[in-house]
């Protein structure tokens, strides 16, 4: 019998799974050449028109995050640009999935020496797209994932993880991947449990694997003892979440009778299918990300408005918190954004949308056209100096003048900011204009220690709970507190139980959170009082 030995990584989707080891097979493809250059071309031209249908019926079935997925990956296959790169090789004599395999890993490769979290995180789709391109070729299918397995493998592609019945049991631990990848955003939002970054550590095939992905290890062979430990671990973790859920429509309430507002992060309107409004004190963050690129280009006035709308409706009178497109950085947007060395440093968030006034001012106009349906508070990112506020408000000033001018019914809703940037959290002070804070914990965290959350090597620096970082958190709060300026927390932070007790204690009482952790949060909030070390 082996010897029980740990494995370490990183969280990427907590949770606990006990399984048998399934190791990634990499299987050679069976394709017979073609007889000319032109028949290869037609061969590839096959494959992906195949490829891009197998995406777009998959789209079809999924909302959200998920479609928003396969959405870029039939963009870039659409795209048109990877076959003709691929066509210059055929050309040259090479066969179909020799030359588009090269192609792809070229591309792969430039994406994972970039060193940008965005470009890594789209790798893994890149990888996908090939290899369902390769797969067409030969008309072989990826090798199946057994269910209630620990998979483990390099990586694994969206397309891969979606086609999985997950409600089998199992989990993911990856060699390399990211916590930021497209993957682990899959995998949280289904509670699949998933860590990333174990390296090339030996594992057997079919081991007994014991995954834990609340403090990010992975357990092999491990004896009755460990099994045990292990079992009474996930046991009271799914206790735990069975209790939350039962008062998740309960306010959040601590121990010494303060109340803490709980609301919640909304990264697409179909989000709030999934959610009671009763549950939550409303949305702390609405992002608008998912309506600008891929497919759909640039959204007009009347598709931004539909979207808000939507959500507005179902928060029934509620605050709904809607933020300016936040592209940039690790979000590029094509025909919006401006490639730089340094995006995270670059033009970004409220930098870029002031840099292209004419796509601002449509987004401006459905937010002001929205306002009248609902609590709406507009947030600004990536705010830095308070000019930027002034100028933002003009702008809406300007266009609320002529929708009146027009006779459209509109209604200026306030205007807020985002606390990412150092400058705003040491001087919240010089932003007194606007009418509200919400600190996003992960670029503020990322900004202040100069360390990305998105590099597993750097795992142990990017924590929220850095007391450099909670003393800023404890700045603004204190500043809000005083001047009556109402202050909350957005970010990833917001969404784990063991930040909770530092975040009130810093002077929190009000909180954005993932939707699947409203109720772990609320639990969180209840067992806190001050004065109390956890």
């Amino acid at each position: 019998m082996a010897s029980p030995s740990r494995i370490s990584g990183q969280s990427a989707s907590a949770g606990f799974a006990h399984g048998p080891v399934h190791l990634a097979r990499r299987q050679g493809r069976a394709y017979i050449a073609k007889a000319t250059p032109e028949h290869e071309l037609h061969a590839l031209n096959e494959a992906v028109e195949t490829a891009a249908s197998s995406i777009a019926a998959a789209m079809g079935q999924l909302a959200g995050d998920a479609a928003d997925i396969l959405e870029f990956q039939l963009a870039m296959l659409e795209d048109g640009s990877f076959t003709a790169a691929a066509a210059e090789l055929i050309a040259s004599g090479a066969t179909a999935p020799a030359a588009w395999k090269t192609v792809l890993e070229a591309e792969i490769a430039s994406y994972r020496a970039s060193g940008d979290a965005y470009f890594n995180a789209r790798s893994a789709d890149l990888a996908d797209i090939c290899d369902t391109v390769l797969q067409a070729l030969s008309g072989e299918s990826a090798e199946s994932i057994p269910p209630g397995v620990i998979h483990v493998d390099e990586d694994v592609a969206p397309s891969r993880f979606l086609s999985h019945d997950w409600s089998k049991g199992g989990g993911l631990a990856l060699r390399s991947g990211s916590v930021t990848s497209h993957v682990a955003m899959l995998a949280r939002a289904r509670g699949v449990p998933m860590i990333v970054g174990i390296g090339d550590a030996e594992i057997d095939e079919a081991a007994n694997a014991l995954l834990d992905a609340q403090s990010g290890e992975l357990l092999l062979s491990p004896d009755p003892a460990q099994i045990d430990d292990f079992n009474t671990r996930r046991t009271a973790s799914r206790a735990h979440q069975r209790d939350a859920d039962a008062l998740a429509s309960h306010p959040a309430v601590t121990r010494n009778g303060e109340s803490v507002q709980v609301l919640v992060n909304i990264a697409d309107p179909s989000d709030v299918e999934r959610i009671s409004i009763d549950h939550v004190d409303g949305v702390g963050l609405m992002r608008t990300e998912f309506l600008f690129g891929g497919a759909r280009g640039l959204p007009d006035e009347e598709t931004q408005l539909a979207a808000y709308r939507k959500v507005l409706d179902w928060a029934d009178g509620k605050p709904v918190t809607i933020r300016t497109i936040d592209a940039g950085g690790d979000k590029p947007v094509e025909g919006y954004t401006i490639a730089e060395d340094n995006s995270f440093l670059g033009v970004r968030g409220i930098r870029l949308s002031l840099a292209k006034p004419e796509i601002f001012r449509v987004q401006i106009r459905a937010l002001l056209r929205a306002a009248p349906h609902g609590a709406l508070k507009v947030m600004l990112p990536m705010v830095s100096v308070p000019g930027e506020i002034d100028a933002v408000r003009a702008m809406f000033a300007a266009e609320a003048a002529d929708l009146a001018q027009a006779g459209i019914i509109h209604r200026m809703p306030e205007l807020g900011i985002m606390v990412e940037v150092p400058s705003v959290a040491i001087t919240p002070a010089r932003f007194a204009a606007a009418s509200f804070f919400s600190i996003g914990s992960n670029d503020l965290t990322q900004y202040v220690l100069a360390a990305s959350r998105d590099n597993p090597r750097l795992g142990a620096l990017g924590s929220a709970a850095d007391p450099a970082v909670l003393s800023l958190i404890g700045t603004v709060a204190s500043y809000g507190l005083a001047s009556g300026i109402e202050t909350s927390l957005c970010g990833d932070a917001a969404s784990d139980p063991d930040m909770i007790g530092l975040l009130l204690d810093a002077g929190l009482r009000r909180l954005s959170v993932a939707p699947a952790r409203v109720s772990v949060i609320k639990a969180a909030v209840r067992l806190w009082a001050p004065g109390e070390i956890e």
